[in-house]
């Protein structure tokens, strides 16, 4: 199976503390890989230094073999990588519509998506005139996950879907981001281990700004005593 994403020996800092320290993984084309790890382990910091919002000081980061360390990061998203970021950082004021049409980079993307885009999330398409801020928490998350939806991408990174969610709608939307990986390979950051294990066929397991392990996420589950000791789950 070929990368689409390789990460090697990344190093990044913020202000003056150094969060990635080498960090090396492999993201597989049509594959739904979990990054995993406690709180600070690092994993946002990864998903911001792969779309250049928090450079790499050191390393290598490609995408289908272009290099994306030392690009600005509307460089990176144009190159095909659809991010969505934890919080969801939707336009409150602005319609769903208006949301959507601001992810073209094309005119028209919207437009050839669309039925796609409401097939997947047909809460949206009943609410396209409404500003934003008055959907409900999964309603917004499914806006910020169809918004990276509506340019061609290949790839998407989704940092922290279930937050703030009750579990009825984590189910729905990693029931959706499930149906997504048959037509991109994912690199999704999520605390809910529980919500995604069943989902992920491999895993990047962080701790402390460095990879301690990776591999088929069926090898983990098997492992009880290192979920306890990284992410401290028991299955």
């Amino acid at each position: 199976m070929d990368a689409v994403l390789e990460l090697r020996d990344v190093h990044t800092f913020i202000g003056s503390f150094h969060i990635l320290k080498g960090v090396s993984f492999v993201v597989q084309e049509g594959s739904l890989t979990a990054l995993l790890g406690r709180n600070g382990a690092g994993k946002t910091t990864t998903l911001r230094t792969i779309m250049g919002l928090w450079p790499a000081v050191q390393g290598s980061i490609r995408f289908l073999g272009e290099e994306l360390r030392g690009r600005p990061t509307y460089e990176i998203a144009a190159l095909g990588i659809g991010y969505v970021p934890e919080h969801r950082a939707i336009f409150r004021s602005l319609t769903v519509e208006e949301n959507l049409r601001l992810a073209e980079r094309r005119r028209g993307d919207l437009a050839r998506k669309a039925d796609w885009i409401f097939h997947l999330f047909p809460d949206l398409k009943g609410n396209l005139k409404k500003p934003a801020g008055l959907l409900s928490g999964g309603q917004q998350q499914m806006l910020a996950i169809a918004r990276a939806l509506v340019p061609d991408n290949r790839l998407l990174l989704i940092d922290e879907p279930s937050e703030g969610l009750a579990p009825i709608l984590v189910e729905q939307v990693m029931a959706t981001i499930h149906r997504l990986r048959e037509e991109m390979p994912i690199l999704l950051v999520e605390q809910n281990f529980y919500a995604i294990h069943h989902l992920a066929d491999r895993y990047i397991l962080m701790e402390d700004g460095q990879v301690v392990r990776s591999g088929p996420m069926a090898e983990l589950l098997m492992d009880r005593e290192g979920l306890q000791r990284y992410l401290g789950v028991m299955v």
